[in-house]
């Protein structure tokens, strides 16, 4: 099998996932700009979530430039990671309720 028909599916889920994760952003309803601080770990922890997410496409677009012909073992490969970056908008969710980004930044501002 080319690997074309296995690109454009991965592309559609981390296009899917990419969607996913950016529904999960709340508008504030007031106009100030202080009205953006209680939504400031989940922005920031979108951003962090999209570079990540965008860091395994290019990754894998560049691996399939390279790539042949596809076997039954890329495919099943393929699919383990879709799955577990199929989890990103869940732990982008729950890393913004958390103020999980916070804490990083916090550790940081440590040092």
């Amino acid at each position: 099998m080319k690997t074309t028909r296995l690109e454009a599916f991965s592309d559609g889920v981390l296009a899917i996932i990419i969607t996913i994760m950016v529904l999960e952003l709340k508008v504030p309803h007031a106009v100030e700009l202080a009205a953006l601080k209680p939504v400031l770990p989940v922005l920031l922890s979108y951003v962090l979530s999209f570079i990540y997410v965008g860091i395994y496409r290019n990754n894998h677009h560049h691996l399939f430039q390279v790539t042949e012909r596809v076997s039954g073992g890329i495919l099943w490969a393929n699919l383990h990671l879709l799955f577990w970056l199929s989890l990103f908008p869940f732990t982008t969710a729950w890393m913004g309720e958390n103020h999980g980004v916070h804490r990083i930044f916090e550790y940081f501002s440590r040092i």
